[in-house]
């Protein structure tokens, strides 16, 4: 392969692979302020199960999202409770297991 072939390459890959979030429309209140990691990205890093990781990225943006009809408290307070139900969930989901 000649050296221009390797740096298209090069450029396609990093295209496909390192493309930020905002490339890639991931809404940014699911995208962290000081050093820009994505919620579903920290959820896989550290191997969370469904609901773990789901609640950890309703905490995540809790007072970040706007909802359409919802004052920012109102839609905060929301995702927390959904945080918790999702706990509340895991715990059920660990209590049940073999």
């Amino acid at each position: 392969m000649d050296n221009e072939t390797a740096k298209d390459l090069d450029r396609i890959n990093n295209k496909l692979f390192n493309e930020t979030a905002k490339e890639r429309n991931i809404p940014s209140y699911y995208i962290g302020s000081v050093y820009g990691y994505e919620a579903r990205k920290v959820v896989e890093d550290w191997n969370l199960s469904y609901n773990v990781g789901t609640a950890v990225t309703y905490l995540l943006r809790a007072g970040k999202k706007v909802e359409q009809g919802m004052d920012n408290k109102a839609k905060h307070i929301e995702d927390i409770k959904k945080t918790i139900n999702h706990l509340k969930f895991e715990i059920e989901r660990l209590e049940n297991e073999c």
